[in-house]
């Protein structure tokens, strides 16, 4: 009772105030039964693969190259935050429309993975351009940074695959 008489009405339950998470994907190891769980881990994979590859090749091209590893890392460390939310069933503990998120991160994803994809893709149709230093002529890249540029060049392309395919998926849960 209040000091006039008059009852205190109860808090309000925090599960009424509260509209639950909007999510369709499994929550917890189911996630990695889906198409959707599947196309991360292989982001995951084929992401770390580009990272290793580059950062091997001892970026000769730094300019080019250095947004390769930016974009490589960033999203190899967000993908596996991504899916370590799903895994540890976080999604259902977070009220927040996940299907937009999960559309919204793979979208920009893909589009910084696309625009890395083609400056590795440039980086290695470098190799038969010649610079000069003080006496000789040499190959801007070496033919082993050649090797590794051509694997990690097809490594982002099918890292972007993924991405776009990981993004098609999420429009349409996003948008049925």
């Amino acid at each position: 009772m209040s000091a006039g008489g008059a009852p205190v009405p109860p808090p309000p339950n925090p599960a009424v105030s509260f509209p639950a998470p909007r999510v369709t994907l499994p929550a917890g190891p189911d996630i990695l039964r889906t198409y959707s769980g599947a196309f991360v881990c292989l982001e995951i994979l084929f992401g770390g693969l580009v990272w290793i590859l580059v950062a091997s090749s001892n970026v000769p091209l730094p300019l080019l190259q250095g947004w390769v590893m930016f974009v490589s890392v960033t999203a190899f460390f967000f993908s596996l935050l991504f899916l370590g939310v799903f895994l540890s069933g976080m999604v259902t503990q977070i009220d927040a429309n996940w299907n937009f998120l999960d559309f919204a991160y793979h979208f920009t994803v893909f589009v910084f993975y696309f625009g890395a994809f083609l400056l590795e893709a440039a980086a290695t149709s470098l190799h038969d351009l010649h610079c000069n230093t003080t006496m000789t002529v040499q190959p801007l890249l070496s033919d082993n940074q050649y090797n590794i540029n051509v694997a990690a060049t097809i490594f982002a392309f099918v890292t972007t695959a993924c991405y776009g395919c990981s993004l098609g998926l999420a429009l349409r849960r996003w948008r049925p």
